[in-house]
């Protein structure tokens, strides 16, 4: 496990860069935390990183926002917020994503759909806002 510690929106491009570092290999990063604890912020972050030139938004109504990395890299954000039975996610192909081994997923929400990830390739992030406002991310794969 690796604990990072975001102290300011400031170092939020720093922490991006280490969170890429840490998950090599690994195609599905989850990223778990109360509302409001800064999951979109941290992906818009990793996104800009990774150079891609899109606008990076949090897919809450369309489940899923796809964005190209500056290599090439396909880059598939999810939002299951707005999930009420995991049918909708088999009914929109979340295979075709998830088992993508040249594209990256970078998951909101995953508890609500972690009987359908797949056991290799997950990396997850635990986000906990702290009483100054800072964060702590706990990364495990």
């Amino acid at each position: 496990m690796i604990t990072i510690e975001l102290q300011t929106i400031d170092a939020i491009e720093d922490v991006a860069r280490q969170i890429i570092s840490a998950t090599k290999g690994k195609n599905i990063t989850c990223f778990y935390g109360t509302m409001g604890a800064g999951k979109t912020t941290l992906i818009r972050a990793i996104c800009k990183v990774l150079g891609v030139a899109d606008m990076v938004t949090s897919p809450t109504f369309a489940l899923v926002n796809e964005y190209t990395s500056a290599n090439g890299t396909p880059i598939y954000h999810f939002d299951f917020y707005r999930i009420k039975r995991i049918d909708e996610v088999y009914d929109f192909g979340y295979e075709e994503y998830f088992y993508n081994p040249d594209a990256l997923c970078l998951v909101e929400w995953p508890e609500l759909i972690e009987q359908i990830l797949p056991i290799d390739g997950v990396t997850n992030i635990h986000i906990n806002v702290n009483t100054d406002g800072s964060r702590t991310l706990q990364i495990s794969a």
